[in-house]
């Protein structure tokens, strides 16, 4: 089972909003596609690489067009924690604010 957190949730909404001041179908593609690549993650939870920033091998992440997909692999689920750009500036302590911020 793949879980949002409500954090990556609120992500997904930020990205699908600017992308829709340009266009409405290309941010409902890349959205769908964000989505349904994340649902992957049920038969291939370890297909993304481990996120260089942290080193743990249950965290993480796929590129997913200029995006990064980050998420946390459990024996039985795989919960995405996070969706940012590939641009920003990724720190460690964002992830864990946000691993505490899960409902």
């Amino acid at each position: 089972m793949v879980k949002w957190s409500k954090p990556a949730g609120f992500d997904l909404k930020q990205i699908r909003d600017y992308i829709a001041r340009d266009s409405k179908v290309y941010a409902q593609k890349v959205s769908m596609e964000i989505v349904e690549k994340s649902e992957k993650l049920n038969l291939f939870p370890e297909v993304g690489r481990i996120v260089p920033e942290i080193g743990d091998p249950h965290i993480r992440e796929l590129l997913i067009y200029s995006y990064r997909l980050i998420y946390e692999v459990f024996p039985n689920r795989v919960e995405v924690l996070a969706l940012i750009h590939s641009k920003r500036n990724f720190i460690k302590d964002l992830l864990s604010e946000q691993r505490h911020e899960r409902g």
